[in-house]
């Protein structure tokens, strides 16, 4: 019984991490050269801003929607 228990807390952990590990991904602008990039991490400073959708799964979906984003396209 043990045994049950302790596996079914090693497999409970394993899929928490495996959900807490997906992929994000943020299209941020830098506010001094005006320029759109794509991040995995949510920025925390001052100097970016987050835009487009927000949260990204993929890294090719976001750099799409740069190419959309109107602050991302214009000079």
């Amino acid at each position: 019984m043990k045994k049950l228990i302790v596996c079914g807390a090693i497999a409970a952990f394993a899929i928490g991490t495996q959900a807490a590990s997906a992929a994000e991904f943020y299209i941020v602008r830098d506010a001094t050269t005006k320029k759109c990039t794509v991040v995995d991490t949510k920025p925390t400073t001052t100097t970016t801003t987050v835009v487009g959708d927000g949260v990204y799964k993929t890294k090719t979906e976001a750099e799409s929607a740069v190419k959309t984003t109107k602050v991302c396209t214009e000079q």
